[in-house]
């Protein structure tokens, strides 16, 4: 496989990381866990071959450490060979092949490890303090050197249960969280760190990795302190997968112990130590080749290669669609303003109004498929919402039998009257149109808040987040606005209500005849309808009454008061009480009568629910969605174009300016990526 592999993923890691984005794209990479007592930092200083991490107490490794390793032939000379020239004092010879870059420090070559240590150290603490805090930030350190591979490896900091001195209280969360982060990327192969003289299923590195790779297909285990295993103990089960098998497999390893690390023995001495051990030990000697650092340093290599190359095409392909994204974000927010104020302003205010207006009568090219919106909505209002609900007043709902029979005595005044009274039939038809203009003036003010609606629509347009100053003068002006049409139009539709209940027309063409009202109740009731001899109309209930005195207990309306006085209390004459009602029983006569008047009533207010229904909408439509559509536009002209403040209604928003800035980065670093995977 092609080692260059590993350099294109290193490529688009800087070229993410030099302009601020980090986790812009999962990139493959080996991410390092393990407790703090684990051996983690031992493991990766051998197989740089380097002292080179910070060491102490508590946590040491407070932030990633994204190590970046580049095999580079020992015969090459490094370029700019007196850069950094202060930092070879008291370095060896070999150091003119080995040397650090940090990101953060461009240009410069470290030869001396020791000053890569205090860099990582002083790097830490700029980001953390002197604390023992963390800082999910990563370092980008890159060594060069003839004795490793090339490896990408992001050191994270040892996993802890209970914080120790000034530690947090919630330590233990906060890594957790950082190491899952990282781990749980699809594209990280997991390098679990493991001491192997303790009980695996405890290893806290290795369940942490099960959480997110439970089958263990993209996990690797390294055994360290195999040399400190009681005698007669081996991994050789382990090894085999018999315990906790993992895909990648396991690879022991032997670390420099304290007191060598002390002692300065170096690695290259351990090494040789550890190669020994493997090829001297009974468990192990037979397959020793698949020991100790030098075979864990080739197989993550391998890994690391297989598992980009696997990748890569996947990476393209995110690369740019997230190019694509931002892209499209960053002309959305637009360039910074160029030209004539006056003109965006008026611009602006023209682009409004046009799509205001394709909002409302459905032309828009952003037409849902979901739902209704726009000028739909307001047809629902007028058509499902104004209509049912005027059809739903029910003129009997407030009108009893007993309050009709009333209001025909009343209107016949002292005489009672020989046919039925049109002026008691008015009077009820009247009260009841009146019921009608609450649901007229619901419909005005639906419609108004149909159209605040369609203005918040548009107004979420980027153009308007972009300018949040003209925002809000389009938002104020336009409310005004709607306002001002609503008043004309609530005026219009309380007058169509009170012009309905201002004439009554009885010879509507719709409307049901006297005749023809008695003809259908004596026909339910199935009885011959009363005429008078003279004028052959239909006699009704209401008239004069018979000059027979009523039984006792009668049940017409008068019976109703003197049948319960016994005939001397009658002939007292007492005089009728403060509040005098009908009686709550009708005569035959007096339901039939009542039934006549319903069935009147009933003919008329349907009439006028009818005209209502249709009258309403075609007056909202007019003063209201009509009026906006053809005034609009004059309106925000004179309040916002001519009101010559257009510096100020055209200052960007700091949420904006900021997004530009990070969307241009992402832009930025995407193009540099996009030429880095088209090369490969």
């Amino acid at each position: 496989m092609d080692p260059s592999l590993i350099k294109v993923v290193n490529q688009l890691q800087e070229a993410f990381s030099t302009v601020g984005v980090q986790n812009l794209i999962d990139l493959p990479q080996i991410t390092v866990v393990g407790s703090q007592s684990s051996g983690k930092s031992s493991v990766l200083e051998n197989i740089v071959g380097r002292d080179f991490l910070p060491r102490g107490t508590g946590i040491v490794t407070r932030r990633p450490l994204v190590l970046q390793l580049i095999n580079r032939p020992s015969s090459e000379t490094p370029k700019d060979e007196d850069a950094n020239s202060s930092s070879k004092e008291g370095a060896n010879e070999n150091n003119n092949s080995e040397w650090g870059e940090f990101l953060h420090l461009p240009g410069q070559k470290i030869y001396d490890f020791e000053r890569i240590r205090s860099e990582i150290v002083r790097e830490t603490e700029e980001k953390t303090g002197k604390n023992v805090g963390i800082s999910s930030v990563p370092i980008y350190l890159r060594i060069y050197s003839p004795h490793v591979l090339t490896l990408t490896l992001v050191d994270l900091p040892g996993l802890t249960k209970v914080p120790v001195g000034d530690q947090p209280r919630d330590i233990e969360k906060q890594i957790r969280e950082m190491v899952l982060k990282y781990m749980s990327k699809n594209n990280a192969i997991i390098l679990a760190v493991n001491a192997a003289n303790t009980d695996l299923a405890n290893s806290d590195g290795l369940k942490l990795a099960r959480e997110v790779d439970p089958e263990g297909l993209r996990t690797i285990g390294v055994l360290t302190k195999v040399d400190l295993m009681d005698k007669g103990t081996d991994v050789v089960d382990i090894l085999a997968g018999r315990i906790i098998p993992l895909r990648l497999g396991y690879v022991p390893v032997i670390n420099r112990g304290q007191k060598d690390i002390e002692g300065k023995k170096s690695i290259r001495l351990a090494l040789d130590a550890e190669r020994e051990f493997f090829e001297n030990h009974p468990s192990y000697s037979t397959k020793a080749q698949y020991c100790g650092t030098p075979f864990l340093a080739r197989k993550l290599n391998m890994i690391l290669m297989h598992h980009i190359r696997n990748t890569l095409p996947e990476i393209k392909v995110r690369i740019n669609a997230a190019l694509t994204k931002y892209q499209a974000e960053l002309q959305s927010l637009g360039d910074s303003l160029v030209g004539d104020s006056s003109s965006i302003v008026l611009n602006l205010i023209t682009d409004f109004c046009n799509e205001f207006r394709t909002v409302l009568d459905g032309n828009s090219e952003d037409l849902s498929i979901t739902e209704l919106s726009g000028g739909a909505r307001i047809a629902f209002v007028f058509h499902e919402i104004y209509s049912n609900g005027v059809q739903a007043v029910d003129p009997f709902d407030e009108v009893k039998d007993t309050d009709i029979r009333t209001i025909l005595y009343n209107s016949s005044g002292p005489s009672p009257s020989l046919f039925m009274g049109t002026q008691a039939f008015e009077l009820i038809v009247k009260q009841q149109i009146k019921r009608l203009e609450d649901p007229s003036q619901k419909c005005v003010s639906l419609i108004f808040d149909e159209l605040i609606r369609i203005l918040n629509q548009l107004l979420q347009k980027p153009v308007f987040k972009r300018f949040p100053q003209l925002k809000d003068e389009f938002f104020k002006v336009a409310m005004g606005f709607f306002k001002k049409c609503m008043k004309p139009t609530a005026v219009l539709v309380s007058d169509l209500v009170a012009m309905e209940g201002s004439y009554i027309n009885t010879v509507h063409p719709d409307f049901l005849s006297g005749h023809q009202a008695m003809a259908i109740v004596q026909s339910q009731s199935n009885k011959p309808i009363p005429v008078d001899p003279k004028t052959g109309k239909p006699l009704t209930n209401n008239s004069a009454p018979t000059v027979e005195t009523p039984p006792s207990g009668a049940s017409s309306f008068f019976g109703s008061f003197f049948g319960s006085k016994n005939k001397k209390r009658l002939a007292a004459m007492e005089p009728p009480p403060p509040v005098l009602r009908a009686s709550t029983t009708l005569s035959e006569r007096e339901k039939t009568d009542t039934e006549v008047i319903k069935l009147l009533i009933t003919s008329y207010f349907n009439i006028v629910k009818r005209t209502l229904a249709d009258m309403v909408p075609k007056s909202v439509s007019l003063k209201m969605i009509r009026y906006s559509k053809e005034h609009i536009q004059h309106e925000l002209l004179e309040q916002i174009y001519k009101n010559n403040s257009y510096e100020k209604l055209l200052e960007e928003s700091d949420i904006t300016v900021q997004r530009r800035k990070e969307c241009e980065r992402m832009v930025e670093s995407l193009l540099q990526a996009s030429e880095i995977v088209s090369s490969t």
